[in-house]
């Protein structure tokens, strides 16, 4: 018998993981052998159990799935990440990809494209959720045409995501509430964002947004 692939999942919602577990758990050659609720325990569990594929959500407190997934891959560049996220946006799926993950695949897609991700990042190869590798192709063409880009390259994903929110008439509170983060840690998005801009209010970072088109 073929050796298992041993699978690491990482997802702050204890009802995901239960359900991923049970699913993964039915193939035999896939076992479950840890599960992490942040990216600090992922990348400490990683470096306990060693699996062959971290399942990681993006969206995790404290230490969100980007920054695991770059510190997972800068440790052990043989442990391969997949990406299970809800975020259907381009700026995280390019992010994690840069990060080093070797898939992406959302969480409303089939069980079965989810157990053949998992086999497949686990002999070395990549996996991209169809709708998402059009995304990957359209990014490919806008570029070599010369095209611009929906967002703004020097912003990191979540500060392009605050932004819109922030340009779409959300307040600090609801963005807080929508992105499930503090309202201390929308200020200093926030912050940080006037100081890359050079802008000096929230009326500057709308009218800034509007005219790069990215609401």
């Amino acid at each position: 018998m073929s050796k298992q692939i041993c699978v690491l999942i990482a997802d702050d919602h204890a009802i995901v993981r239960y359900g991923v577990r049970q699913l993964l758990e039915a193939e035999p050659d896939i076992a479950v052998v840890g599960e992490a609720v942040d990216g600090n325990q992922a990348v400490a569990l990683t470096a306990e159990l060693q699996p062959d594929v971290v399942l990681m959500d993006i969206g995790m407190p404290d230490m969100d799935g980007l920054e695991a997934t770059q510190q997972i891959k800068a440790q052990w560049p043989a442990v391969n990440v997949l990406a299970l996220t809800m975020h259907r946006s381009e700026e995280y799926f390019f992010e994690m990809l840069k990060k080093g993950a070797s898939g992406y695949i959302l969480k409303g897609a089939e069980t079965s494209d989810l157990i053949h991700a998992v086999r497949v990042v686990a002999r070395g190869g990549v996996f991209l959720y169809p709708t998402m590798a059009q995304k990957l192709v359209r990014d490919y063409l806008t570029l070599k045409g010369g095209e611009g880009t929906a967002v703004d390259p020097q912003l990191s994903p979540r500060e392009n995501e605050i932004l819109q929110l922030l340009a779409a008439g959300y307040s600090s509170k609801e963005i807080a509430d929508k992105l499930v983060i503090s309202a201390s840690t929308v200020h200093t998005h926030r912050t940080n964002l006037m100081q890359k801009l050079g802008l000096n209010s929230r009326h500057e970072l709308i009218q800034y947004a509007r005219q790069r088109g990215l609401l």
